[in-house]
């Protein structure tokens, strides 16, 4: 039997919308029809680099706080940073913003870190701006089967 692949979550949920956006993309990922991915939902203050090098890939979820990611995230990346910098170069990875405004500076801190890291970005990034809707769950979902998906069927 083929050892199972992990998918790390690492989402900062503040709110019980964005917790709501977290469980949409944990959902997602748990599809039934994918029998070879093990999901691991963290959030951003209990994740660290442990989780990062034990992952096959990861999805990042952060609020946009006054134009940037959130602290939690921030943290999670400052931990994480220089013991995973040499060992997980081409971590296929994507992530999701919950934007009150527009993302822009959020995204770019993200790709900027991701960068440095060496990260493969596998999907255009998801930001669910402006007021919440409940289509931002149904996206979200998307996003957390699309990695699973593509994990489970070693296009990742």
């Amino acid at each position: 039997m083929a050892t199972k692949k992990q998918l790390l979550i690492v989402a900062h949920a503040p709110s019980p919308n964005t917790l709501k956006l977290r469980e949409a993309i944990e959902n997602g990922a748990r599809h039934p029809d994918i029998d070879a991915v093990d999901v691991v939902v963290k959030a951003p203050l209990d994740a660290g680099p442990e989780d990062v090098l034990a992952c096959d890939a990861i999805i990042l979820g952060t609020t946009e706080n006054l134009g940037y990611m959130s602290g939690a995230l921030k943290d999670f990346f400052d931990r994480s940073y220089y013991p995973c910098l040499e060992k997980t170069q081409g971590l296929p990875f994507a992530f999701y913003i919950r934007a009150g405004h527009d993302g822009t500076g959020t995204r770019r801190a993200i790709e900027s870190i991701t960068t440095g890291l060496r990260w493969k970005l596998i999907q255009e990034p998801l930001i669910c701006r402006g007021d919440y809707s409940d289509e931002f769950e149904d996206q979200c979902g998307e996003l957390g089967l699309y990695v699973a998906a593509s994990l489970d069927a070693g296009l990742i």
